[in-house]
């Protein structure tokens, strides 16, 4: 649960809500609730968002949607409660239970010392129930409880279980009415044996269609469970009329036919085809699930005595020293303090090749060390790790809509009822126009256009692609934050491309300093001046200088693209570019200039420092082009893209990083309002733009552009902007997510145009549209099967994402 002010946003994990339309019609419910505020279903992450302002509203929440026909996950529980003494103590124990973030309802009594509670096992477990408790001087009995997400995934396991065994069910008891129905119609009592075998199927196997369904008609809705009742229904009590009472049809000289094997088979085949549709959709979630099983559940802490403990990692604090054996998966967040090993970082970043961590570098959660050992302290714990991140930031991802879902989410929202309305046409024309058997083949057709009709497969059709294109990237280190970037990234014709830590490994050294006069003192302001800088180069520049003394500076003060400034007694100092010096009137003598230019030819940075009088060194500082960047480059301009290079580097080291990279278009000494407004200069001219940089500097481009893209290692503020992240700051992944883009993007097409033409070819033939034309009356049995097979085909399509480069 998530905070804000008074109000507080809960996750409801949601169970049936197989579609878009069934997601619209418990948004719709909740949207009626007191309490509840800005309700919003996420499909693929099978949970509602709800901002509650008082805890009671979940239970409405709760009770409003299993009032809708559809479940909320929870668990039950009966625990002993400990300590009591009187029946006020009940009252006591029950109260704090019932305040608790995710219970549902709660209840002690006091006869028996028992805690009843309901409460969501995502948002709260036993545990935390047990230190409520505690808290108010009882205590409860609880066993070990697993972690949250384990409970959840042992709810979908026992679901999906439950769900096979009435699949099974209805085959095996729907077969011998199929065969009775069509091979042997006339053997002595075929009707009652078919009715027999049939009836289990439709008001057993099949009665949560039914009880769904009247749920829906209650809150004057429908959904696919009403299609499903509605269908078998009629198809099974016109069935039992013809078998109770034949000669209804015999004095109007027609047979009486029974249509059990029709409704049996139905349902068999919608179990069936939910049950393979459950099964695919748990592959399309796999990525998280991959994610979720790279943290170890135990690990083995350094205590103050210098003795190893193995603790649960959920008990791991920041600043816990824990070992790391060969082998082992890192736990958390965390820095290296002896030791050194190789780490296996591939699960977060992509990159095969693993990397040496040394006392001092950082090490993430979920990544496998190899054969050294070491010990780390730990500093991001819980929710704060790089890996939940990610996990979060997929979730939400996956959880998001892409505007191409808009109209497959208005179309599923009258879906059904217009093809209720289809059905009871279809019925009125074939009792008109159908002649002396009108009436029993209305009936078949109106069934038939119940049963073929999928609104399933276009709520489907987007969500399953989104989901498993946000899993691949996320597996490839390429991190979207939501379901439009990805959509977009396709259509981008133009990438703007920051120089620093993007096109180079954004780590600059020193690589040459020349001084007017060599002066310690000056030495001394320069370091002071430049520790106070956040700019990388100043990181650089400090690090030479390293064993200067720090002196007192006053006046300090950053100019945003051209360097620093600080005051020494009665002078000022600057550190910059040369136009910070030009600005200042300071004046350069020829000997720096020359240096200066030299370094300028070799693709070195210059910089320059200064008092208020004349230049008193110059320093060439070097970053290095990293290895993937002209490759990825040359493979961006191959899918036909053009690219630019903004930096606020001089021409000359812009140019030589250019001619390095082969970049069509470069500017130099660009302030970060110019890189914003180049972005809209270039969206003016139609173009649809990519900004990708590492940067605080880069925020407002990437703030600005279509496409926001940020490298991994770069500043916080970048990432928290961007709509992409690389986690491993490589170039290589940008043409890998345009490609990831424009296949999630195919195949979503591919997965509309096929749920649109199946219902818009199937409806019309399960109508009898072709009875006219020659004589061809759609089986309400193989409707049943195209059915299911319809959802099956959708979310396979998606899963083929999983193997393509």
């Amino acid at each position: 649960m998530a905070t804000g002010s008074d109000k507080e946003i809960v996750y409801l994990p949601l169970e049936d809500v197989e579609s878009e339309h069934c997601a619209l019609i418990v948004e719709k419910g909740l949207a009626k609730v007191e309490g509840i505020e800005r309700p919003k279903v996420e499909l693929n992450n099978r949970r509602a968002v709800i901002t509650i302002d008082d805890e009671e509203s979940v239970a409405r929440a709760v009770k409003a949607i299993e009032g809708l026909g559809y479940g909320v996950t929870t668990v039950k529980g009966v625990f002993p409660v400990l300590g009591m003494t009187c029946a006020s103590c009940a009252g006591s124990a029950e109260s704090i239970v019932r305040y608790q973030p995710g219970v549902v309802s709660a209840s002690v009594n006091f006869a028996t010392g028992n805690l009843t509670v309901e409460y969501l096992p995502n948002m709260t477990n036993a545990a935390k129930l047990q230190k409520a408790v505690q808290s108010v001087g009882y205590d409860l009995l609880i066993e070990d409880e697993s972690r949250q997400q384990e409970t959840l995934e042992e709810i979908h396991k026992k679901k999906f279980q439950q769900l096979k065994a009435k699949t099974i069910w209805a085959i095996l008891l729907s077969l011998p009415v199929v065969v009775i129905g069509m091979f042997f119609m006339d053997m002595p009592y075929g009707n009652e044996i078919m009715w027999a075998f049939a009836t289990p199927v439709v008001l057993w196997l099949g009665r949560d269609f039914f009880v769904n369904a009247w749920k829906q008609a209650k809150h004057r809705s429908a959904n696919m469970d009403t299609l499903v009742a509605l269908s078998t229904g009629i198809a099974y009590l016109f069935s039992v009329f013809n078998m109770l009472f034949p000669d209804f049809w015999h004095r109007r000289g027609l047979h009486a036919h029974v249509y059990f094997e029709a409704a049996a088979v139905i349902i068999a085949f919608i179990l069936l085809g939910k049950l393979l549709e459950e099964k695919a959709k748990g592959s399309t979630s796999s990525a998280i699930k991959k994610l979720m099983g790279l943290q170890p559940k135990m690990v083995i802490t350094i205590q103050p005595d210098g003795a190893e403990k193995q603790i649960a990692i959920e008990d791991v604090n920041t600043g816990d020293i824990i070992l790391v054996k060969p082998g082992e998966k890192i736990a958390v967040d965390g820095m290296v303090i002896s030791g050194s090993s190789y780490v296996d970082e591939s699960m977060l970043s992509g990159e095969p090749v693993p990397v040496l961590k040394k006392e001092n570098e950082k090490v993430f959660a979920g990544t496998i060390n190899q054969k050294g050992s070491f010990r780390f302290k730990a500093v991001k714990v819980g929710k704060e790790t790089m890996l939940a991140q990610i996990i979060k930031m997929v979730q939400d991802a996956q959880g998001s809509k892409a505007p191409v879902q808009k109209l497959a989410d208005k179309i599923a929202g009258i879906f059904v009822p217009v093809v209720m309305g289809i059905a009871m046409l279809t019925f009125v024309l074939w009792l008109i126009l159908g002649g002396n058997n009108g009436m029993v083949q209305g009936l078949l057709a109106a069934v038939t256009v119940l049963v073929i009709a999928c609104p399933c497969a276009l709520g489907l059709a987007t969500p399953t692609a989104i989901m498993v294109g946000v899993g691949k990237g996320a597996e490839n280190g390429i991190l979207i934050k939501d379901a439009e970037s990805l959509e977009l990234a396709k259509k981008v014709d133009a990438i703007i491309l920051d120089k620093t830590g993007t096109i180079t490994e954004g780590r600059p050294q020193v690589t040459g300093i020349q001084w007017l006069n060599d002066d310690d003192a000056a030495k001394n302001i320069l370091f002071s001046i430049e520790r106070q800088s956040e700019h990388p180069l100043a990181e650089a520049v400090v690090k030479y200088l390293d064993g200067a003394a720090t002196i007192a500076l006053s006046a300090f003060d950053s100019i945003t693209g051209m360097g620093a400034r600080a005051n020494h007694g009665n002078e000022t100092y600057f550190v910059g570019n040369k136009k910070l010096l030009a600005e200042n009137n300071v004046s350069i003598a020829e000997s720096l200039n020359r240096r200066a230019e030299e370094w300028g030819k070799q693709s070195q940075t210059v910089i320059w420092f200064s008092d208020s009088k004349q230049a008193l060194s110059v320093i060439a500082i070097s970053d290095k082009v990293k290895e993937s960047s002209a490759a990825a480059i040359k493979e961006l301009q191959d899918m036909g893209i053009e690219l630019y290079m903004l930096t606020g580097d001089n021409e000359a080291t812009a140019k030589a990083i250019v001619q390095q990279t082969g970049i069509g278009h470069y500017k130099a000494e660009v302030l970060p309002q110019d890189k914003a407004d180049f972005v809209k200069e270039l969206q003016r001219q139609g173009r649809t733009v990519a900004m990708v940089g590492d940067g605080i500097n880069d925020s407002t481009a990437l703030a600005t552009a279509d496409v926001s893209i940020a490298m991994g290692k770069g500043s916080d503020i970048a990432m928290d902007v961007a709509k992409m992240t690389i986690i491993s700051s490589d170039l290589a992944k940008i043409p890998q997510a345009i490609r990831l883009s424009k296949q999630t993007v195919v195949t979503v097409k591919q997965n509309l145009f096929w749920a649109f033409i199946y219902n818009v070819i199937g409806i019309p033939v399960a109508a009898g549209i072709l009875y006219p034309v020659n004589g061809f009356l759609l089986n309400p049995m193989i409707a049943g099967a195209a059915m299911a097979l319809s959802s099956v085909s959708v979310v396979s399509n998606s899963l083929r994402l999983r193997w393509k480069r």
